[in-house]
């Protein structure tokens, strides 16, 4: 198959430094954040307000379903490589067009009280109308702003970063992403405590301005043509795929794509109910994924983003995908230890020996395991949460790489959406997987997953090769 890939930069300290300290990095993080900050009120704080307000379970969990339109995004993603609306450029006007109306549909939503039902009477008719079904069709708008912005946000840092800043310019958009989850999650949630849930929300969009003027005082970047028509804008991002990379070469990428993070997606997808079956508490859970999980997958994507600058992103696919495979077989482990209680004792009981025997030193922690073992745990979710940032930035990377600029939108929304199939598809049967055959097992078979995309590496990013491309 032929694969591009531009030939890795030869920077020293102060070249990588300079790299890092960018303008494109800065603007990378300021969209990232813009971009997290919606989707994270949805997951984490509407799901607060609604059960404070007495709303019940059921519904709570239909509030689920706003977030369709991140899966099918790519339906309306050639009107992005079509229209310019404000005529600010194509992509900084559908970029500010969504951020001004993200920033006031939060603002808005703090005016409605769930679980509340107002009657009106207009023209002598009696409507009924639920306050919480008004939530819900505003976070479904808050949802298709949000999509069509990750749209817009994805483009234009496509269009700007050549592909060898493809990778740290990604990881900083993806940590600032991840960073931002804890405005809703967690600021947001503790200022409930404090004021109105209505300032609560009015503070909450106020997190929107800065991407508002970032998409203000940046510059459009330069493309290629612009497609003529609408229907050219849909038809030609499938045609010039197929084209460059032929048939064969087309399926393969897309089951690339599908493949490479489905053991590791399938893996995360129950954690939490699995270290709460190990026996771990949910407050010793919380704290170790905030601390340990949280920033060692944010230090696993700048680390990735910076080696990539250096070996490029064939290799990084290799070398992070590897770790984010084996970081896997940690579940293993502590489902083993949970199973047979002797194992790591017994482990341990034959490291102090040999360490007698050759050092005549003994250490007197290792005669201590006991299980649940925070230690244990931490190691686990570090390890695997590590993994999960250098296989994500080196991902993102290929998959932008395999795009061009002027179908760049819809080709991106297309690739992200396979992307997604494992997580909103596959994980959905895990619980079953885990009730026929039990946790290890169950994680030996998302072990076994992991291998085809690895396996596909052979023909999609040999290991050896570097070839070099002009396109930015």
């Amino acid at each position: 198959m032929n694969t591009t890939e531009e030939t890795p930069e030869k920077l020293d300290f102060i070249g990588i430094l300079k790299k890092i300290f960018s303008l494109k990095m800065l603007i990378c993080m300021v969209l990232g954040f813009s971009s997290g900050l919606p989707l994270y009120l949805l997951f984490n704080l509407i799901s607060a307000w609604l059960r404070d307000a007495n709303v019940d379970l059921e519904q709570i969990g239909l509030f689920s379903l706003v977030t369709f339109a991140y899966s099918f995004k790519f339906l309306w993603a050639p009107f992005l490589d079509r229209y310019n609306i404000l005529k600010l450029g194509r992509r900084r006007s559908w970029m500010l067009g969504t951020q001004v109306s993200l920033l006031f549909l939060i603002a808005t939503l703090g005016f409605f009280e769930p679980g509340k039902v107002s009657t009106i009477d207009a023209l002598g008719f009696n409507l009924t109308l639920s306050s919480t079904s008004i939530v819900m069709g505003i976070c479904c708008l808050i949802s298709f702003m949000s999509a069509t912005q990750d749209i817009a946000l994805d483009a234009y840092r496509r269009e700007i970063l050549s592909d060898n800043e493809l990778g740290l310019g990604n990881t900083f958009f993806v940590n600032a992403y991840r960073v931002a989850g804890m405005i809703p999650g967690g600021l947001s949630l503790i200022l409930s405590e404090y004021v109105s849930w209505q300032w609560v929300f009015i503070v909450t969009a106020l997190f929107m301005i800065p991407g508002v003027f970032a998409s203000i005082f940046i510059k459009e970047p330069r493309c290629a043509a612009i497609p003529r028509t609408l229907l050219q804008s849909v038809k030609e991002p499938f045609v010039e795929f197929v084209t460059r990379k032929r048939v064969l070469g087309a399926l393969a990428i897309i089951a690339f794509i599908f493949l490479y993070k489905l053991g590791d997606s399938m893996a995360t997808a129950l954690a939490t109910p699995f270290y709460m079956d190990m026996g771990f508490e949910k407050g010793q859970i919380g704290v170790v994924n905030k601390v340990v999980g949280l920033w060692t997958m944010v230090i696993g994507g700048f680390v990735g983003g910076i080696l990539m600058l250096k070996i490029g992103i064939n290799k990084a696919l290799w070398w992070f995908g590897l770790g984010q495979i084996i970081t896997i077989l940690g579940y293993v482990l502590i489902a083993h230890v949970w199973q047979y209680p002797n194992f790591m004792p017994n482990i341990f009981a034959n490291v102090q020996e040999f360490l007698m025997a050759v050092l005549g030193i003994k250490f007197e922690f290792l005669d201590t395991f006991n299980f649940p073992n925070i230690p244990l745990l931490s190691l686990v979710v570090g390890a695997e949460n590590l993994g999960i940032g250098l296989g994500t930035a080196c991902f993102i990377a290929f998959i932008c790489r395999e795009t061009v600029p002027q179908y760049v939108a819809t080709q991106l929304a297309i690739f992200t959406a396979i992307a997604s199939v494992p997580r909103t598809v596959c994980n959905s049967i895990t619980g079953y997987i885990v009730n026929a055959v039990g946790w290890e097992n169950f994680f030996i078979i998302c072990y076994a997953l992991a291998i085809p995309g690895m396996l596909m590496l052979l023909y999609i990013a040999p290991y050896s090769r570097c070839e070099n491309v002009t396109q930015k």
